[in-house]
């Protein structure tokens, strides 16, 4: 499996500290276990701040990162070995494995951190910290604020100002390196052998959730612990629905099915959608409103790359699939009066695309000082136009009702232009139709 380097989180935390403001310091804790009923735990995922710092897969974990510290820069809070929890829960680093394997320069077992972590505080001038994310966290850290500003008087100083840390740390995050782009590119290779899995023993009478299994059979062989959200797969009029989860649903004969869902390697995630019909054969309507989807996302792939702006491969997609509703007579009137009145929004109502990195959504803002941000190489995003007829929409006839169509990839800004990540998955008619054709006759 491929993963992000020991020396990598080396370089992450160097390059965060270094726009640190002077005598300052930085605080993450690791994200909480989350109880999903009675005393069964949610599967732990890290956060992903605190993975991007630091590698540390374990819960109850506190970073410190600080600047010019004599006795070490980075300093980890963690549980103890402890032989009786590690036979029920599972082995853990420890403060030794904390500085031998994840690069900590000092560590301290996380019960002793009320009496150790108040001390690295006081004499700092200002403190890094993303408040309001881990309410509980917040408290702690003021209660220890507090017992500084209590010790005034023997001439303790609390920090003066506290800074925003994802502000900092967002703005890295959105700029993926090299070994980033491998692990995205090994997640979508996964993915993308999932949904042609699912296209290939897709069947009228089978159940959305056998699809659904399919995926997470292909995820889990290829070595994803997870799917990276919660995977989609609509079937009809399900497909008109944007955040569809009960995948419950029959498939009839002459549905399309749309799944969205993609896996995680070392928490980066990959996003795929596709949509190709329950018996392999799209009908002419399904055909002229998935052909349009995808010259869409064609336009969209042209306005990715260097110097242009965020918002311009949505553009190019509400342009194409706007003059393309009209020429179906799903819309009347003129193309650029319908753009700006924002008509197109009855069919796509959407954005065509998100970040994409260790949070599907992920990080770093749209806007810089309000324009849309500039592309520059490394950043990586989704690219997903979609076009979905209600089955009780009355303006237009019954032929086209309960249609559900999006098409989404991966893709990373180059040099010249953008990699897309996800080329695995078929995603023309023809390819899409033969692939289904070929995996029936092996049936």
């Amino acid at each position: 499996m491929i993963s992000i380097p020991k020396s990598e989180y080396a370089r992450r935390r160097k390059a965060l500290m270094a726009q640190m403001e002077p005598n300052s310091i930085a605080i993450l804790p690791a994200a909480p276990v989350y109880i999903r009923n009675r005393d069964v735990e949610h599967i732990f995922r890290q956060d992903s701040d605190f993975q991007y710092l630091s590698g540390f897969p374990e819960p109850e974990a506190v970073i410190a990162l600080i600047p010019g510290r004599e006795h070490g820069e980075y300093v980890l809070f963690c549980r103890e070995r402890d032989p009786e929890r590690e036979l029920w829960d599972g082995l853990r680093a420890g403060q030794e494995g904390a500085m031998s394997r994840f690069g900590a320069d000092d560590a301290f077992p996380i019960g002793d951190i009320d009496d150790i972590l108040p001390g690295l505080i006081e004499g700092r001038e200002r403190v890094y910290y993303s408040m309001g994310t881990n309410q509980e966290f917040d408290r702690h850290l003021m209660d220890w604020i507090n017992v500084i500003r209590s010790k005034a008087r023997q001439g303790a100083q609390p920090p003066n100002e506290f800074v925003a840390l994802n502000h900092l740390l967002h703005d890295m995050r959105l700029y993926k390196s090299a070994n980033e782009v491998k692990v995205m590119r090994e997640a979508a290779e996964i993915s993308s052998r999932a949904h042609v899995q699912a296209m290939r023993v897709s069947r009228p009478g089978l159940f959305e959730f056998h699809l659904e299994a399919e995926l997470d059979y292909e995820f889990r062989k290829g070595g994803a612990k997870m799917p990276a959200y919660g995977s989609i797969v609509a079937a009809g009029k399900n497909a008109c629905i944007l955040h569809y989860h009960e995948n419950d649903a029959v498939l009839k004969d002459g549905d399309l099915v749309l799944i969205d869902a993609g896996c995680e390697i070392d928490c980066y995630a990959s996003d795929i959608t596709r949509t190709f019909p329950a018996n392999g054969k799209f009908s002419p309507e399904q055909k002229a409103i998935y052909e349009l989807v995808l010259a869409s996302q064609e336009a969209a792939f042209l306005e990715i790359a260097p110097g242009k702006h965020w918002n311009q491969a949505h553009e190019a997609t509400v342009q194409v699939i706007t003059a393309g509703l009209v020429e179906l007579g799903l819309l009347e009137g003129d193309v650029e009066q319908l753009i700006a009145s924002e008509a197109y929004k009855a069919f796509y109502m959407h954005r065509a695309g998100h970040w994409l990195g260790m949070d599907v959504h992920d990080v770093g803002d749209y806007k810089v000082g309000g324009e849309w941000r500039v592309l520059e190489v490394g950043m990586a995003m989704t690219v997903e136009p979609g076009i979905y007829i209600a089955p009780d929409n009355q303006n237009v006839a019954k032929k086209w009702r309960g249609i559900g169509v999006r098409i989404e990839d991966d893709v990373v800004v180059t040099k010249k232009g953008c990699e897309i990540l996800t080329t695995g998955v078929p995603k023309t008619v023809a390819e899409i139709e033969a692939l289904m054709a070929g995996a029936a006759q092996v049936a």
